[in-house]
């Protein structure tokens, strides 16, 4: 396949601007635009469409949350991946909730980046080792405390019809909505299950009590 076309978003220039160069040796990345900050960003994501985006946690203007936020209101989102100086647990949790990908630290070898980036860009998530502790910490907790806040509304409709047989299309059907938006949904779903099909995502899903047996 091609290469995945990317966007930064950061608001140092010097770091993103080596940054993007780091990037342009990466054979398998397109840097297609850049920002300094949230807003500049999702101009700049609407207009070239990449399948990723690499943006910073705080920025002046729309920080990163912000855009992760408005990004998932919008349809056939791109993969996120956050990439911060942050180990502050309330930006890394707001930030998964938000809907990224994946949360990785600027401290990160390039090789790792790299890998981190692939892993999100084929649907999986990815963490660096210093944050991993604090995000299993707060779905356990998210878990005991409440399974149901798991799944947003649409996610839980989704995921009931998966438990009733329905392919993507049938899914769309029953909703109303695209079978694009179906697949995104079906991706965070897992994603947030922590499994690689539907049928694992079912059985979790049932042993946390979000669906009856």
């Amino acid at each position: 396949m091609g290469r995945y076309r990317l966007v930064v978003v950061d608001d140092h220039a010097l770091f993103r601007r080596g940054l993007v160069g780091l990037l342009g040796d990466m054979s398998e990345f397109e840097v297609v635009g850049e920002a300094g900050d949230g807003q500049e960003g999702l101009a700049v994501i609407a207009r070239v469409r990449p399948d990723l985006v690499l943006l910073d946690v705080n920025m002046p203007r729309m920080d990163g949350i912000a855009l992760v936020q408005a990004l998932r209101r919008q349809k056939d989102s791109p993969r996120i991946l956050m990439l911060t100086i942050s180990q502050d647990d309330g930006d890394l949790l707001r930030a998964v909730k938000a809907g990224a990908n994946g949360y990785v630290l600027k401290n990160t070898e390039p090789e790792d980046l790299r890998q981190a980036l692939l892993h999100v860009a084929r649907g999986q998530g990815a963490l660096s080792p210093e944050v991993v502790g604090s995000v299993l910490g707060a779905l356990s907790k998210a878990v005991v405390e409440d399974p149901g806040s798991l799944l947003s509304d649409r996610e839980h409709e989704v995921l009931v019809c998966l438990a009733d047989g329905l392919t993507t299309m049938q899914i769309a059907a029953r909703l109303f909505i695209s079978e694009n938006t179906v697949k995104t949904h079906i991706r965070h779903i897992l994603d947030k299950l922590e499994s690689s099909n539907r049928t694992e995502a079912v059985g979790k899903a049932t042993q946390l009590g979000l669906l009856k047996k």
